[in-house]
């Protein structure tokens, strides 16, 4: 494999980063507030399931008590 100069190195990586398409200001929002969104509601269901679940588990601990 033939060694690549550090100018030439950094003309390809130049060009790379003009092939970036990046997002917009109103996609980064978005997806932003998609994640915060996704991320309570897993929260939310995480909660009620360990809540659903230490229940279960206390009543049937109790019970053999």
């Amino acid at each position: 494999m033939a060694k690549t100069s550090p100018a030439q190195f950094v003309r390809q990586v130049r060009q790379e980063i003009n092939r970036i398409s990046w997002a917009s200001r109103r996609e980064t929002g978005t997806a932003t507030i998609t994640v915060f969104v996704m991320a309570t509601i897993a929260a939310i269901f995480f909660l009620l399931v360990d809540l659903v679940l230490s229940n279960v588990v206390q009543f049937v601990l109790g019970f053999g008590g």
